[in-house]
């Protein structure tokens, strides 16, 4: 089930990203790559995957300090009727609107 990420695995790889990024470009530089398309996708590659990573590490950390995050306890078909049985009330209430006037 998809869950928003917390506010620390937000802040925690952005603060990564930036950092390997600007690593990443300064010791490919002095290595001598050329500057271009390939060097920046290559830095965009590896700051990405490792800052995945340290969005990963936080949840990990997260859920064994907090215990793992509730989900839905409905059903997908239980969820729909509700919508459904919302959206009939609100069309009710519409029409019965449209009547008055």
């Amino acid at each position: 089930m998809f869950t928003l990420p917390s506010i620390w695995n937000r802040l925690i790889t952005t603060i990564v990203f930036i950092w390997i990024a600007k690593r990443a470009r300064a010791f490919l530089d002095n290595q001598g790559l050329p500057k271009g398309t390939t060097l920046s996708l290559l830095v965009f590659t590896l700051a990405s995957l490792l800052s995945w990573g340290s969005g990963e590490a936080v949840d990990w950390t997260e859920a064994k300090i907090q215990g793992k995050p509730q989900t839905a306890s409905q059903s997908t078909e239980e969820g729909i009727a509700q919508l459904l049985e919302v959206l009939n009330q609100v069309r009710s209430a519409t029409q019965t609107k449209q009547s008055i006037y």
